[in-house]
């Protein structure tokens, strides 16, 4: 599955692309550290809530996009955002019946596990770790995550995607 695929209805793209600009907009240096992880958080919704639409191939695919837009090493947020859309797929069942609260606790162990494989190919190539507030988005992306299942959830509803 690509971008470009018609079984994604307008609706799961148009969110795509505005996780990947909400990424890259420029914010002050205090705020940016408490930048949420918007792809990973729009990609876990739709795996979440539409499993047969946005799988592991979608999710390699807009990572891609990501690495090329963060000019970062190329494959590093395919593959953890592989990872992830993997695990939510075969969780959404049970993640779904959740309340928002739980949802929001599953999410933030997904969005730390995203951050953690990040981290650890950073490693990998030599970067340097980051310090402790390398881990503030899990926190503020489980803040935004009620937010941001209202509003897709009403987008899907909108354009019935089902």
């Amino acid at each position: 599955m690509t971008l470009g695929n018609s079984h994604h209805s307008p609706s799961i793209i148009l969110s795509i692309i505005a996780a990947l600009m909400l990424t890259i907009i420029p914010l002050p240096s205090w705020l940016e550290m408490f930048r949420p992880e918007w792809v990973a958080l729009v990609i876990i919704y739709w795996c979440i809530a539409l499993p047969q639409r946005v799988g592991v191939g979608f999710a390699w695919t807009t990572g891609v996009l990501l690495d090329v837009l963060r000019d970062s090493l190329l494959g590093q947020h395919a593959l953890s955002l592989t990872i992830v859309a993997f695990i939510a797929i075969k969780l959404h069942q049970r993640i779904r019946l959740y309340p928002i609260w739980q949802q929001a606790l599953s999410v933030m162990v997904l969005i730390t596990l995203n951050q953690l494989l990040i981290l650890w190919i950073n490693g990998l190539v030599g970067h340097p770790s980051k310090s402790w507030t390398y881990w503030l988005p899990s926190i503020s992306s489980v803040i935004f995550w009620p937010l941001l299942d209202a509003i897709l959830r009403g987008m899907r509803g909108r354009s019935r995607v089902t």
